[in-house]
């Protein structure tokens, strides 16, 4: 941060703190939690709560479970092509929106499993090589097809179209307006009342990417994880940015809300509880709100668009990507049940048994190139890529622990 100064850690104003502690004394609290007896699944025969496993117990243990959970934990957040076991992959994100989130929760008073659900489930469709590999992937399944690809509707896709869990309503809506990338003062809930209402959102999202930005989450829980998304992010890709030597902790503005992570989570939750604490909406007041704004605006100036973060992607990932698009189509096309397209993928979704109405295999054939890629890890497309074009001398510099 700018001129040495200490941490400040905010605390919630005496009166906000001795209503949160007598309403819980008294059994008072408000009643802001989502109700579980009004859940909505595809089937509703399916999956009944009990007193051990409730309706969004079901839907945390189901998403724990996906095969492809595992791979949070070789997806870039930020930072691709370092060999650095202090900087942050995708799985450790995802458990840091869900910690803040519950934390959140807690003091609201909210449905602590519906928003674990949603924070689990929030990234699960996220392409490798981080947003650099979503943009990628867009514009690849855009050209072939006129659709386009955002890794939050993605992860709705592998939840509840790639593996049929029948995961409910709200966890699905919560999952795809979690949107980290656009910060509001004020997030109200959008009441939403049927699977055939949020599947026109989400098909409108494929024909045009600017529905993305439209989604808003149909219950304060999944109003909770998305500001607890941006809050997860901000302060930690600034240490991983310090720890990859992109930038130093003195290149930051200390603002109204600080510049470090911890100061950066501690004072926008207190503020965040503060200012919706009893209340229909998530709020942060004028001056932190501005403050988040301008640390968001920061890391993009100084993280994101930094050219040592792009400079592989454009000059090794994007051709990488492209020709690996195009031969898995080719061999998909072909039925060149050899391809990895089918021994690694195709086999690999068919051994989860889950009833379908329609064979997995017979999904359009760009989709499941899309399937593919997004669902790999940064690793497994590079060894993908060697596998399937040997004799190409493309090569990936990592930098190394001792470089």
């Amino acid at each position: 941060m700018k001129g040495e100064t200490m941490p400040t850690y905010e605390s919630l104003t005496p009166e906000t703190e001795n209503r949160i502690r007598a309403e819980r004394a008294a059994g008072s609290f408000a009643a802001a939690a989502f109700d579980e007896n009004m859940v909505i699944r595809r089937d509703p025969a399916r999956d009944k709560a009990n007193v051990i496993r409730t309706a969004f117990i079901r839907d945390c243990d189901k998403i724990i479970h996906c095969p492809f959970y595992n791979r949070y934990a070789d997806k870039t957040q930020v930072f691709s092509f370092y060999k650095n076991d202090d900087i942050s992959r995708r799985a450790l994100h995802v458990q840091l929106v869900s910690r803040i989130a519950r934390t959140i929760g807690k003091a609201l008073n909210l449905n602590l499993d519906l928003i674990e659900a949603i924070a689990l489930g929030h990234d699960i469709g996220h392409t490798p090589f981080g947003h650099a590999g979503e943009r990628l992937l867009d514009e690849l399944y855009c050209a072939h097809t006129g659709r386009h690809f955002s890794h939050n509707i993605h992860s709705v896709r592998v939840l509840d179209g790639i593996f049929p869990y029948n995961i409910s309503l709200q966890t699905l809506c919560g999952i795809a307006a979690h949107d980290g990338e656009i910060e509001l003062g004020e997030y109200r809930p959008k009441p939403l009342e049927s699977f055939e209402e949020f599947d026109c959102r989400i098909e409108a999202c494929y024909l045009d990417k600017a529905n993305v930005r439209r989604l808003v989450p149909s219950t304060l829980e999944g109003c909770v994880v998305r500001i607890s998304d941006i809050i997860a992010y901000l302060g930690k890709d600034r240490q991983d940015a310090e720890r990859a030597k992109i930038v130093s902790a003195d290149s930051f503005e200390g603002g109204a809300i600080g510049s470090i992570n911890a100061e950066l989570i501690n004072n926008l939750v207190v503020n965040i509880v503060e200012n919706s604490y009893g209340k229909p909406y998530i709020r942060l007041d004028n001056v932190h709100f501005d403050a988040l704004r301008q640390a968001k605006a920061e890391n993009y100036a100084l993280i994101y668009r930094n050219e040592t973060v792009q400079a592989q992607i454009d000059s090794s990932i994007r051709p990488m990507m492209t020709a690996l698009y195009d031969k898995l189509l080719a061999d998909l096309v072909a039925r060149n049940t050899a391809s990895p397209i089918f021994t690694h993928h195709i086999g690999y979704v068919n051994q989860a048994h889950y009833e379908r109405k329609v064979p997995y295999a017979s999904t359009e054939p760009n989709q499941i190139v899309v399937d593919y890629i997004a669902g790999m890890t940064d690793d497994y497309f590079v060894d993908l890529y060697a596998h399937c074009f040997p004799d190409d001398k493309t090569n990936i510099q990592y930098i190394g622990y001792f470089d």
